[in-house]
């Protein structure tokens, strides 16, 4: 987690702000990390950044547009080199939130603060509710948090204040999807797959939301919210439904689809819940590149190698879940490689089972 020294210096740079530009991952966890800074001092623009995996140069032209006097970028773990070059010119101050492991040399101008490697992996939205600590946004961070995979500290707080909308459990995945802030959560991952006019309708309504229950009442403000959460789940459970009947090798569920609906992150987490022993790899195909999303104990560095090799290939992410991209003219060789990859695991972990047991 933060420090109190850090939290002082972020808090410093918030309050210092005339006209923040907050530039956040375009998930669960990035949406509630700009909500918990931008309700913190109540002024402030939020852009969900859609590129995969960097934020990319184009979004320079949302500072030109919207002239802001410091960005701040969450829950992102890398930042192309042309996008902080911009910046740097017009001499505009830059501070960093995330909790990815630290891909890339960090420039002296922005102010990064990173808690990967601690052990526990804090969400941005678990660092962001450190800086804010305001309670009536207590709901905010239990959602992103719980987007996250993960369990905050301010957990039983919650079902102590919100008992209709928890369970009671210390299983983030069965709060996710057994909860009412759990729907919250899947609803606002949904809701940002919406348009563009949608996605900055809800930024708004969102800031000057109160309670949990102004997401969850069906009216006029949250209707596009609403009506966008049903369109998606009934695809999500089409596509988990379809997912589910691949055929497993060597223990791994790979899934590829096409579409105008990218929600490969979405559906690897929910073939993860129904198959937890499984490393589930699913691919969404978008024109000549294919976005990857994978689950597993510690597959992370098989995912980053399989990739190594391939030519405008990237990828990051956790140890358990990570995000890559490739051409899609490359996905049988990745696929064999992954998948020998994983068979070199196994059986490496057999003999070390063998050994201890020896």
């Amino acid at each position: 987690m933060l420090t109190q020294t850090q939290i002082n210096e972020i808090r410093g740079h918030l309050e210092k702000a005339q006209n923040p530009l907050f530039f956040f991952d375009n998930d669960a966890d990035g949406l509630c990390s700009f909500l918990l800074l931008q309700k913190y001092i109540g002024i402030g623009k939020g852009i969900p950044i859609k590129t995969f995996p960097n934020l990319a140069k184009e979004y320079f032209r949302k500072i030109k547009e919207l002239e802001p006097d410091c960005i701040f970028i969450l829950d992102k773990p890398l930042v192309s080199e042309e996008f902080l070059d911009e910046v740097r010119q017009i001499n505009l101050p830059v501070v960093w939130i995330d909790h990815h492991e630290v891909q890339e040399k960090i420039p002296e101008f922005v102010s990064y603060y990173n808690v990967s490697g601690e052990g526990a992996n804090f969400p941005t939205t678990y660092l962001c509710y450190q800086v804010s600590g305001k309670a009536e946004d207590l709901w905010i961070a239990v959602a992103g948090c719980i987007s996250d995979n993960y369990l905050p500290d301010f957990y039983e707080e919650f079902m102590e204040r919100y008992p209709d909308l928890s369970v009671s459990s210390k299983n983030p995945t069965e709060i996710y999807y057994n909860s009412g802030i759990g729907k919250i959560t899947l609803m606002f991952n949904f809701a940002l797959k919406d348009r563009i006019t949608n996605v900055i309708n809800m930024l708004r309504f969102l800031v000057k939301s109160k309670s949990p229950y102004d997401i969850l009442e069906e009216s006029g403000r949250t209707f596009p919210i609403h009506k966008r959460f049903s369109e998606i789940n009934k695809k999500y459970t089409a596509l988990l439904e379809k997912a589910r009947k691949e055929i497993v090798v060597d223990g791994v569920l790979f899934f590829r689809y096409g579409g105008n609906l990218s929600i490969s992150a979405d559906l690897a987490n929910g073939l993860k819940r129904k198959f937890p022993d499984r490393i589930i790899v699913v691919g969404y195909i978008s024109g000549s590149k294919i976005n990857i999303s994978i689950r597993g104990g510690k597959i992370r560095s098989i995912a980053l190698e399989s990739i190594s090799g391939f030519e405008d290939s990237t990828g990051g992410g956790h140890e358990d879940a990570v995000g890559v991209k490739i051409k899609l003219q490359d996905w049988r060789i990745f696929r064999e490689i992954f998948l020998e990859k994983v068979r070199e695991k196994n059986s490496a972990d057999k003999k070390s089972q063998q050994h201890r047991k020896d």
